[in-house]
């Protein structure tokens, strides 16, 4: 586990990045790569913690703890500190399918569940992660890994984002044919049209990926939505298993006063069609511009993030984020423990693209939205907002309540709304007549992924909410492993 006393000699070292002037001007990757030297040294500061819980994978207070699929942090941490980066890559490919993904936008719970991290800064897991799997792509470690043998059996995989795509590549590992059904036009999900290309460069790094799982064998169908272009039913007759990773993709909405008002559009709406102009060099027709226009943001989380630093790069006038919740403290509260997620303050990187474009944070904490204002031609033109306080309500709940006399005005022509999501669509249940949970995704149990159609299985967001990519990837993981097993009667898949 790196060097015995190397967490007392070397300092926590992130990598640099581009600075936030140059890089708005372009829809690069901003993320400068390490010398092999100095991510050995921060291999070495990986202590001798004996009982390692950043890959322990668990849910503590809502939040995920560790690593959820399980990556043998230690022993990669030690072979980079050894310089066998080779063997690092092996032991990063035994447990995930795309660290390459998760090395850029996983928000890192195994630092902060590093036991080093109770005395000093965590390991720079992530960064590590990261400098492997580039390694192995640029010294060709990672090349096809063709199945030796085919079991004959035919899987159908509905939905190409992180879930869909573990699932497909372990499956096709396991000797299935597998084909991957896609409704937008190009492969990827969240991966390709959710996250911004600054973020996750889809031409280097996502198809990168997608050619490799193409020339294992793994065939896309895109263009093609299962339940308008495609009868479910007829997956279900002609595949001997089918496997759902649709994701949860019904945004939450804000009915408020106003809401009818031209220029107030979902996020996603927003991003998808902004990545979709950069891939094609030319917008289409349902591309929404930010340029010149001030905005608002109503949501703190991560896509509220992206859709700040992609406004700035359209040239925004400004960027107002609201996040309903209280600035985080600086540090750990006493209620939130290690090896719990950290729930402290961070800037990120649109936070800190506004900061040096416009000179502040954009967010503003425990303000909601109570109105939305137009014209006559029922064009937005302004955000009516509130301070809240967060109170017990009579059962007991804590819930926000409007402060008096802290109501702003904010000037918006372009209102994104960031709020998160409330489920899976429904035509796919609805044709298959599938149970759901009580909040309204795929009911299948975690640890076999069944629903209540012998021979369809859920994961992904569609099955648990929405959540994180890594989690993504261990329920893809998890629903190869028990397809190929109902396929098989046994299986060799972790």
């Amino acid at each position: 586990m790196g060097k015995a006393t190397g967490f007392m000699e070397f300092l926590r070292e992130v990598a640099t990045e581009i600075a936030p002037a140059d890089r708005i001007r372009n829809w690069d990757e901003f993320h400068l790569p390490m010398s092999d030297d100095r991510l050995q040294t921060q291999g070495a500061r990986c202590m001798d913690c004996g009982t390692p819980f950043c890959h322990t994978g668990m849910e503590m207070n809502r939040a995920a703890s560790g690593c959820p699929i399980n990556n043998l942090i230690p022993e990669w941490n030690d072979l980079v500190y050894r310089g066998r980066w080779q063997d690092a890559l092996d032991r990063l490919h035994k447990t995930n399918n795309f660290p390459e993904f998760t090395g850029r936008v996983c928000p890192a719970p195994c630092e902060g569940a590093c036991v080093l991290g109770l005395i000093e800064p965590a390991v720079t897991i992530k960064n590590i992660e990261y400098s492997i799997v580039e390694k192995g792509w640029e010294e060709g470690w990672i090349s096809p890994q063709i199945p030796s043998k085919r079991t004959g059996k035919k899987v159908a995989v509905v939905g190409s984002g992180p879930a869909g795509l573990s699932a497909a590549a372990q499956l096709n590992s396991a000797g299935h044919w597998v084909t991957v059904y896609e409704r937008s036009d190009r492969p990827g999900g969240l991966l390709m049209y959710g996250i911004p290309n600054m973020k996750l460069d889809k031409k280097q790094v996502v198809m990168r990926r997608l050619n490799m799982l193409e020339a294992e064998g793994v065939t896309f169908v895109c263009n093609t939505e299962i339940g308008k272009d495609l009868p479910v039913e007829k997956l279900v007759n002609d595949y001997d298993a089918v496997v759902l990773c649709t994701g949860s993709t019904r945004p939450r909405d804000l009915p408020i006063e106003g809401r009818e008002f031209k220029g107030i559009h979902f996020a996603m709406e927003f991003l998808g069609a902004n990545t979709q102009a950069v891939l094609d060099g030319t917008p289409s027709s349902n591309y929404i511009s930010a340029a010149g226009k001030d905005v608002v943001i109503i949501g703190g989380g991560d896509t509220g993030t992206d859709c700040v630093g992609t406004s700035i790069r359209h040239g925004c006038t400004s960027v107002t984020q609201l996040e309903i919740m209280p600035k985080p403290a600086e540090t750990r509260a006493p209620s939130n423990p290690w090896p719990e997620w950290p729930k402290i303050y961070r800037v990120d990187y649109g936070q800190e693209e506004a900061a040096a474009m416009f000179g502040n944070d954009p967010r503003a904490y425990t303000t909601t939205a109570t109105k939305f204002e137009g014209d006559d031609h029922g064009q937005l033109t302004a955000v009516h907002t509130v301070q809240v306080q967060w109170m017990r309500d009579e059962k007991g709940r804590f819930t926000p309540q409007h402060i008096p006399d802290t109501e702003k005005i904010i000037p918006a022509q372009l209102v994104l709304l960031a709020m998160g999501f409330l489920g899976p669509e429904q035509p796919i249940i609805d044709a298959l007549s599938l149970e759901q949970d009580g909040r309204s995704n795929i009911k299948a149990d975690h640890d076999q992924y069944t629903t209540s159609i012998p021979g369809v299985f859920a994961a992904g967001d569609c099955r648990r909410g929405q959540s994180l990519v890594v989690w993504a990837i261990n329920e893809g993981r998890g629903v190869a492993r028990e397809c190929d097993r109902y396929l098989m009667g046994v299986t060799e898949l972790v």
